[in-house]
């Protein structure tokens, strides 16, 4: 039963004493039920509701009265004006002669001069108290006392008129303004339009002084009358704009803001006007940059580019290039004053431009239509810039130009401190200079040696005798180097984070990332910038001896790159700086990234003419990862991930060279005072296997993206390979495109980030690994190889993984096993294990077998596996048995690839009558390529695995090993370096060459050189063929002079030593990457590199290799503990050899001269001794497989050092036992 039934059928009473209505429709007013029990919160309402009503009732009678006011006071106002009308007609004579003033044409009714200055007065007094320029009449009648104004010529005021005519003339020219700017249907006729121009010229020839308070909009109109062909000659344009201009006074600044701001922002004058030539004749240069300059410097990045387009940028950035030009023209030198005013204000426009001028510069001769590798907006197709646009910018980039804009800031020591200058104008030279690298990327080389040779021909102006030139270099970190910047990073890395911060959040709320601004910080990021970007180049064209011979003397005879080579101790300096920089932006990169958090707009460079939709979906899109980091020092495109590259790249740069020839302190690159050395490899493992499990949710998000067409696997392509296609497709695939490459950038530049803030260590060791002892990188090299090892296996015990396999139902270890011919081991290697890939990390097991095809007796149990991998290398590397040079040696018999192996190749195949592109043609050099994969893996499957291969490769090239591996901040700008000392390990006859061509006191045009090469190409053993390849585009017609030598040397060391092999040296990188991780490789040099390949160059330590090594046989020690006689015998001869024959011994007996990089106790197999029979005339021999000497028992001294150096000399190898 229900307890609450009462048998009653009557509803309940509800109760409720909140006086709360609980009806949902009683608080609608004008309902029915809205009747309710009054609340306190209904009593405020309706007494708020009431006052409110008071009040209304209160301002109502004074409303009323205003608006009573205002339109009696208009209607007073338009009764005047008819009675001024009126007065007017009857003045001018209208209604005496009958005239009607709305039928006849205003060009039919005479309009004589005024006949004297009063008549005239009176009239204008008249005039503009009733003219509007809505009236028709009311244009009538203007256009009617222009034209007797303009003609009464006597009547005109000049020089300072009386106060009389002020306002009146004034009034008069805003309402000439007024009329022109008016929208008529129909436009106002030609006649009018001129009358009224000639009007304005006129007044403001008359009252300029006045009239310079309105310039803005004075210009700004005469400007669209111009642009508008409402004129019938555009002369008396130019003429009313120069009116304005020419009269100098207190206001004559204020005049010059209008003129740049308004009639300088218009696009097309040129084409209006003719010639600007006019203009830039008569108007005051100075004078316009001054005012321009402060135009600029009230107003932030945002506010420009809302008050005016980039497009208005452009042309005002064009024209006063030109202004400046043509007021320079006939002077024969600039040097006359600095303008520290021009460099300003280019600077600021162009870093306000950079990105539109990059994108449109270099395809102002193509179609719109045409193929370009920018994405066209979803406008519409990416314009080229103006013919006049293009050719005002491209003179910023001539090397006259950049020359004498040096020229024009003194940089001769000039000051009692020694510092040239002053850091205000060296800042700006700074910024003017890096704006204009980010703007013309593709001529950075260029301009960086302009700039660099720019003070070559400046003494002092500042002083009253002439002083000896000083270099760029030499001057930039002087004023760098004395800056508080640089004094406080250098003393403690933890200030950079500081001098890194941008402003607070509220100050950066007002002031965009890319806004411009002179305080002190910014001024020294500048100078340091700018000296790194100067110093980069620099270092790729000084070979050590002038690098060492650095010093503050001078001697005219010295080559400019000698006497740009900074003195040591400032070299010891500027590494302290980098090092502490550096070392803090990747270990401080969270925090850093922390800051930075502040929303920058995204770089145009990236995303020009980009769907905005589509960026707004990747902005939502992409969390706290941002594709554009903030600027540093104001400048466009320098962003922290740029300054990052370029400080890590100059600091290897000089680290190669201390690598090569010592000049710093010992320990002079350790950092450990900031780690925890004593934990440090464990922490470096723990980083590793994070970054690992990142990137692994990384790639199987992108291989579920890939399965559903919305990704691609591999992040790490290149993605300009995407710009070709650009244009293919319709609107729609376009923007699909270039949606899919954000994304795939944004998740690129998110994983970066993340990996970056998980591990400092790894980001640490692999862009700056020379802060960690080489001791403990190889240790941790190791660690990260047994890591690897036990991630991909279970085990390191190669026995226990092939059990498991074999106990596996998908296990399968035939592809690692593999029959190999003696006489042909490197391609039986490569035909039965370059299909394993990745999985050439496994174990592998071999068998021998000769040329009857029997097998050799044994049991690979990794010595079998060390003999064949030895036997590849030497096989491949020494080019044997006919196999193509896939190697060459310099002089030094160093290994690199073959430069000309591709072509080569190529040339073969067309001797074998191959169509080029065909199918097999394709085939065929694929086929070379991935013979280079396969050899990078071997080494690094001998890496992999310890085992230790007598091969010695080139510096130059183990150093792009050393390179391939940065983590994504640094690796494009920290990258192998091609560069002159490196040439020399390529070439030494070419090195000597170019050296001389740099040191040459006289013209090298007697050279006859180009910008073009000359490379050799072996067609077959006996014949070659001469390929000429042009250094840069049209490089052929481009002679080598003493200006761009430098330049010619420069891009000679890279297209030998990059281009040339690029293939090549890819394959077999990617080869090498595929076993051991890149980013490994970049914790070592190239000197370390070839001690990881060969071991340790170091003499040979006996008592280490004694007290690491196993006896069998007789020779096995006993319970006593005591070695045979004659193994005492054999340590002692051993200790008594040079150190040149310890080695022979141990490459007899392990197949490499060298010791293991941690000592003997990590050689594998064991070095091993073992009896092979009493007989005093037998040799001893090895089994290298197994690092096994079979020793005779000798009974005397002599015989055993006797026999063993002949066996050890005799070079027999593994099939001497």
């Amino acid at each position: 039963m229900f307890p609450s039934f009462t048998g009653s059928t009557r509803p309940r009473r509800q109760v409720n004493l909140s006086g709360r209505n609980n009806n949902p429709f009683a608080a609608i007013p004008g309902s029915r039920t809205s009747s309710s029990p009054q609340t306190a919160q209904n009593a405020l309402a309706q007494a708020q509701h009431e006052r409110i009503l008071r009040q209304q009732e209160r301002e109502r009678p004074p409303a009323a009265t205003k608006i009573q006011k205002t339109w009696r006071g208009h209607k007073e106002r338009k009764q005047a004006k008819v009675l001024w009308r009126q007065e007017w007609d009857y003045r001018e004579g209208w209604e005496l002669g009958g005239r009607s003033k709305t039928q006849e044409p205003l060009s039919q009714l005479a309009a004589p001069a005024y006949a004297s200055e009063d008549e005239c007065l009176g009239s204008l007094r008249v005039l503009v108290q009733f003219v509007s320029p809505k009236n028709k009449h009311d244009i009538q009648c203007l256009d009617h006392f222009a034209t007797r104004y303009l003609q009464s010529n006597q009547m005109q005021p000049s020089g300072h008129p009386a106060d009389i005519w002020t306002y009146p003339l004034l009034r008069l020219a805003k309402l000439s303004l007024a009329t022109l700017n008016a929208k008529w249907t129909p436009p106002l006729s030609t006649h009018t339009v001129d009358n009224l121009v000639a009007l304005l010229n006129a007044v403001a020839t008359a009252i300029p002084r006045q009239l310079a308070s309105h310039s803005h909009e004075y210009f700004r109109i005469l400007a669209q009358a111009g642009t508008g062909h409402q004129c019938s000659d555009p002369r008396t344009i130019e003429s009313a704009a120069l009116a304005l201009l020419q009269p100098t006074s207190d206001r004559t600044g204020d005049s010059y803001e209008g003129f740049a701001s308004e009639f300088l922002t218009t696009p097309g004058l040129p084409a209006v006007f003719g010639s600007l030539d006019g203009f830039g004749q008569r108007i005051q240069y100075r004078t316009l940059a001054a005012a321009l300059g402060k135009v600029l410097s009230r107003s932030s990045h945002d506010d420009i580019l809302q008050l005016k387009s980039r497009e208005n940028l452009l042309w005002l950035l064009a024209y006063f290039i030109y202004f400046r030009r043509l007021a320079y023209s006939d002077k024969h030198n600039f040097t006359d004053s600095p303008d520290v005013q021009y460099v300003k204000i280019v600077s600021r426009l162009i870093s306000l431009l950079a990105d539109d001028i990059s994108a449109r510069i270099e395809m102002s001769n193509r179609l719109p239509s045409s193929d370009s590798s920018i994405p066209a907006p979803a406008a519409g197709p990416v314009e080229p810039l103006p013919a006049f646009v293009r050719s005002e910018i491209l003179t910023l980039i001539n090397q006259e130009n950049v020359s004498s804009l040096l020229a024009n800031f003194d940089v001769g020591p000039t000051s009692s401190e020694g510092v040239p200058g002053t850091p205000g104008e060296a800042s700006a030279l700074a910024s003017y200079s890096l704006t204009l690298l980010r703007a013309f990327p593709r001529r950075g080389d260029e301009i960086r040696m302009w700039l660099f040779r720019g003070s070559t021909s400046r003494g002092s102006s500042r002083t009253s005798h002439a002083t000896k030139p000083l270099p760029a270099i030499k001057y930039f970190y002087q004023v760098a180097s004395k800056s508080k910047v640089y004094q406080q990073i250098t003393n403690d890395p933890r200030e950079t984070v500081s001098m890194l911060r941008p402003d607070a959040p509220q100050i950066q709320e007002k002031r965009p990332s890319h806004f411009v601004a002179d305080d002190s910080r910014d001024q020294q990021w500048r100078v340091i910038l700018l000296f790194l970007e100067l110093y980069t180049p620099v270092l790729k064209v000084m070979d050590d001896e002038e690098f060492l011979a650095g010093t503050s003397a001078y001697h005219e005879q010295w080559s400019w790159t000698r006497k740009s080579a900074l003195p040591l101790d400032q070299v010891r300096d500027l590494t302290i700086f980098l090092k502490n920089l550096s070392f803090s932006m990747h270990w401080n990169a969270s925090e850093i990234a922390g800051i930075e958090a502040a929303e920058v707009k995204t770089s145009l460079a990236e995303y020009f003419g980009g769907n905005k939709a589509v960026q707004n979906e990747h902005r939502q899109d992409e969390g706290p990862a941002k594709l554009e980091e903030m600027s540093i020092a104001g400048v466009s495109g320098m962003t922290l991930i740029y300054m990052k590259g370029m400080v890590t790249g100059v600091l290897r740069m000089i680290y190669e060279r201390d690598s090569r020839r010592k000049f710093l302190p010992r320990d002079h690159w350790l950092m450990t005072k900031y780690f925890e050395m004593d934990r440090f490899i464990s922490a470096v493992v723990e980083e590793e296997e994070h970054r690992h499990q990142i990137q692994e949710s990384y790639e199987s998000y992108e291989a579920g993206g890939k399965s559903q067409g919305g990704g691609d696997v591999d992040m790490d392509d290149d993605d300009d390979d995407d710009d070709g296609f650009a244009l293919i497709g319709n609107s729609h695939a376009q923007q699909v495109r270039r949606a899919e490459r954000l994304k795939r950038q944004q998740r690129k530049t998110s994983r970066r980030k993340q990996l970056e803030s998980v591990a400092p260590r790894l980001e640490i060791l692999q862009n700056m690994p020379f802060f960690i002892p080489f001791a403990t990188r190889v240790q941790i090299f190791r660690q990260f190889v047994a890591l690897d090892q036990h991630r991909r296996r279970g085990t390191s015990d190669p026995d226990m993984w092939r059990f498991a396999q074999m106990n596996s139902a998908a296990g399968d270890i035939s592809k690692h096993r593999a029959k190999v011919r003696r006489e042909h081991i490197f391609e039986d290697a490569y035909a039965q294990f370059y299909g394993l890939g990745e999985s050439l990390k496994e174990p592998i097991q071999i068998r021998f077998v000769d040329k009857f095809d029997t097998i050799e007796e044994g049991i690979d149990g990794g010595g079998v596996t060390k003999e064949f991998l030895t036997s590849v290398t030497n096989e491949a590397f020494g080019a044997v048995n006919g196999m193509e040079a896939l190697f060459i040696e310099n002089d030094q018999h160093l290994l690199y690839p073959n430069p000309s192996a591709v072509e080569e190749r190529k040339a073969n195949l067309q001797q074998a009558m191959y169509k080029e592109g065909s199918l097999d043609w394709n085939d065929n050099i694929r086929d070379l390529l991935r013979r280079y994969d396969f050899l990078g893996r071997i080494i690094g499957k001998c890496l992999y695995e310890g085992i230790l291969v007598d091969i010695h490769f080139a510096p130059f090239f183990l150093l792009k090993w050393a390179l391939t591996g940065g983590s994504g901040s640094a690796t494009k700008e920290s990258s192998y370096r091609a560069n002159l000392n490196d040439l020399r390990d390529l070439d030494e006859g070419l090195y000597q060459g170019l050296l001389q061509l740099k040191n040459y006191p006289g013209d090298v045009e007697d050279f006859s050189l180009n910008f073009a090469v000359t490379d050799t190409i072996r067609t077959s053993p006996t014949e070659t063929k001469q390929v000429t390849r042009e250094l840069r585009p049209s490089g052929a017609s481009i002679s080598v002079t003493n200006e761009n030598r430098l330049v010619y040397i420069s891009y000679m060391a890279r297209h030998r030593l990059q281009i040339q092999p690029h293939r090549q040296t890819s394959a077999f990188l990617r080869g090498l990457g595929t076993i051991i991780s890149p980013s490994w490789l970049n914790m070592f040099n190239q000197s370390e590199l070839q001690t990881l390949v060969g071991g340790a160059s170091s003499e040979i330590s006996v008592s280490d290799l004694r007290a690491n090594t196993q006896y069998g046989g007789l020779y096995a020690i006993g319970d006593d503990g005591v070695e045979h006689p004659c193994v005492q015998m054999f340590w002692k001869v051993l200790q008594s050899l040079e150190d040149n024959d310890r080695k022979k011994v141990l490459k007899f007996v392990t197949s490499t001269p060298r010791a293991p990089l941690l000592g003997f106790g990590n050689l594998n197999p064991k070095f091993s001794i073992r009896d092979s029979g009493s007989d005093q005339t037998r040799l001893p021999s090895t089994s290298t497989c197994v690092n096994l000497l079979k020793l005779p028992v000798y009974r005397e001294e002599k015989v055993l050092r006797e026999r063993l150096l002949y066996s050890v000399n005799a070079g027999a190898g593994f099939n001497l036992s």
